[in-house]
């Protein structure tokens, strides 16, 4: 390991060789030398001895950085001294021979030439320009080698390229030779198979105008047949003429007399009713109200009311039973609308409320076929609502001073004793109110659930 110590002949033949400069730009292939070896010894370095265009850079990794900070780096070498004495003492701690022949001013012959200008340029030994200047001229003269070879290497690729270029030149004009001297032999072939075809075109011909004379001939005695036969067929028209007409004659004398016959039976079958409604009228005798049926003793079931609906064993909540109240005769549903949409979808403006009730009310009613009305409370309106209510469903809204739980009541009450009325609630003032008129109420969550399964 080469050692660094302040104020020996080392260090005062270092601030030598620091003093002097590049007369050239350094070649590209040192300089990616450089940044490499900066990089890959960046990590060593403390945060605060690093240069602060490059802390944004400490948690790279080498290639990384090598990438991105690439030109930093070699920025932060010139401008900072300090940084690149640093970046020179882990250098020569990672190779210590070749940083200790540089000192001794004797590089190894056989080392990489732009490894030895690299570490050269970082630890700045007496006299590391030239180094740097002899290695970028071997980088040059290798180049030059390297053009040199590539460039005889396209030399005999494009040879033998022109070689086979020439052969298969040769190979490709022997192939249209012999491609010439088969067409030619095709073309006599062909020559020869029209000859035929022409000869064959005009015996074809001379059929033909044989056949159109024979076609001719055919026509003409067909057409004599057709008005042979059509002279016939009129004869025989005109006899069916004369038949249909006799048989036409034949089936009016029948209706005549048929008809005769009908029309006295039809006046017997007047003169009996008339005599009938005649003696009824005279003993006015009331319609038969009564069957033979009706005079045999039995027990007769009892006519079911919504109250016998809610004694059957389901549950306040099950939807079914608001399928049996529906399914009793003339069965008429009342709902409190805005406590039905409050209480399934609040969150929706009441517009929107509104539709969603009606659609699923609509469906309902054309399941069930109950009559269905369902009374909105006006009072929460703006202005007065266009809607279009859905088929099956009354719509109302309530007027001016009064509320909808009042419009419900006075619509349970205008309903006759004995028809199934079932109101649609959750408020407990309008569900007793209701029922002391006669009606039946149930929870608003009872038609929601039951709407959820159409």
């Amino acid at each position: 390991m080469v050692e660094h110590t302040g104020g020996g002949p080392e260090d005062a033949e270092r601030a030598a060789g620091a003093d002097e400069v590049l007369d050239r730009p350094l070649p590209e292939g040192v300089r990616r030398r450089v940044v490499t070896l900066v990089a890959e010894v960046f990590g060593g370095l403390t945060m605060a001895e690093l240069p602060p265009q490059l802390r944004q850079y400490a948690r790279f990794t080498p290639t990384r950085r090598a990438r991105f900070a690439g030109n930093a780096m070699a920025a932060a070498l010139e401008s900072h001294p300090a940084f690149r004495r640093r970046v020179g003492e882990l250098l020569a701690e990672a190779q210590p021979e070749l940083a200790g022949a540089l000192d001794a001013g004797a590089p190894p012959a056989a080392a990489d030439p732009a490894e030895v200008a690299a570490l050269a340029y970082v630890l700045r030994p007496a006299g590391w320009p030239k180094l740097v200047a002899a290695a970028g001229e071997e980088a040059q003269r290798a180049r030059a080698e390297q053009a040199e070879e590539e460039a005889g290497r396209e030399v005999r690729r494009l040879r033998q390229e022109l070689a086979e270029a020439r052969s298969a030149a040769r190979a490709e004009a022997d192939r249209a030779r012999a491609e010439l001297e088969s067409a030619r032999k095709e073309a006599d072939v062909l020559h020869r198979k029209l000859r035929s075809a022409v000869s064959d075109v005009r015996r074809g011909e001379a059929a033909l105008r044989k056949a159109a004379a024979e076609l001719e001939s055919v026509r003409a005695a067909g057409a004599a047949e057709k008005a042979a036969a059509e002279s016939e067929a009129r004869r025989l028209r005109a006899r069916l003429t004369e038949a249909e007409s006799a048989l036409e004659a034949s089936r009016r004398s029948v209706r005549e007399g048929r008809s005769v016959e009908d029309m006295r039976l039809r006046l017997l079958l007047d003169t009996v009713l008339d005599a009938a409604q005649g003696l009824r009228r005279e003993l006015a005798l009331p319609p038969a109200a009564q069957r033979p049926a009706d005079t045999v003793e039995a027990v007769e079931p009892g006519r079911m009311n919504p109250r016998d609906v809610a004694t059957r064993a389901l549950s306040d909540t099950d939807p079914a039973l608001l399928d049996q109240l529906l399914a009793l005769p003339q069965a008429h549903l009342v709902v409190d609308g805005y406590n039905v949409t409050k209480t399934g979808y609040p969150t929706l403006p009441l517009e929107k409320q509104r539709l969603r009730l009606l659609g699923g009310l609509a469906v309902l009613a054309a399941q069930t076929g109950a009559e269905m009305t369902c009374v909105f409370d006006g009072a929460e309106l703006a202005a007065p609502v266009l809607l279009a209510p859905p088929r099956g469903v009354r719509v109302l809204f309530s007027k001016p001073g009064e509320t909808a739980d009042e419009l419900i009541r006075r619509l349970v009450r205008a309903e006759p004793p004995g028809r199934p009325v079932v109101v649609v609630s959750a408020d407990r003032e309008v569900a007793d109110g209701v029922a002391r008129a006669g009606a039946r109420p149930v929870a608003s969550t009872l038609l929601l659930k039951r709407l959820a399964r159409t």
